[in-house]
């Protein structure tokens, strides 16, 4: 079979922040995963962005286990944007980003975002004058 690898975010309701949902990803669906971020408020809320691999059969059985459970999934991509109306290319945002999804272009010295480096660590989005980073549930 053909490994299958996303990078996602979950998010999970408060009744679900005590269960091993990761532990069951693992032992009964036989995925791989790699924590890049987890936020866990016991009796509140619970956010884990993860990559997953596995068994394309076995991802998809992961993933409609975590829908069964009332886990909100979705491609990590949708998180974080940048709004290029507000963005002044200040470049505050450029040395925080611990996984270079921000740089400045050399030639054109403008910010450039390059989603797919990006870990939804929401750094960017604190130190932003001119809140151009932003959110997206």
């Amino acid at each position: 079979m053909k490994n299958h690898s996303e990078k996602i975010v979950l998010h999970f309701p408060h009744r679900m922040v005590d269960q091993p949902i990761v532990y069951k990803l693992v032992k009964d669906f036989d995925l791989q995963f790699n924590i890049l971020k987890a936020y866990v408020t016991p009796q509140e809320e619970g956010l884990m962005v993860l990559e997953l691999t596995g068994d394309k059969e076995n991802y998809d059985k992961g993933i409609a286990y975590l829908k069964k459970c009332g886990v909100k999934i979705q491609p990590l991509s949708k998180d974080v944007k940048r709004n290029v109306a507000k963005c002044t290319d200040c470049g505050v945002c450029v040395p925080i980003c611990p996984t270079g999804a921000l740089a400045v272009d050399p030639i054109t010295r403008k910010v450039q975002f390059y989603e797919n480096k990006c870990i939804a660590c929401e750094l960017c989005i604190k130190v932003c004058p001119t809140r151009a980073m932003e959110i997206h549930f």
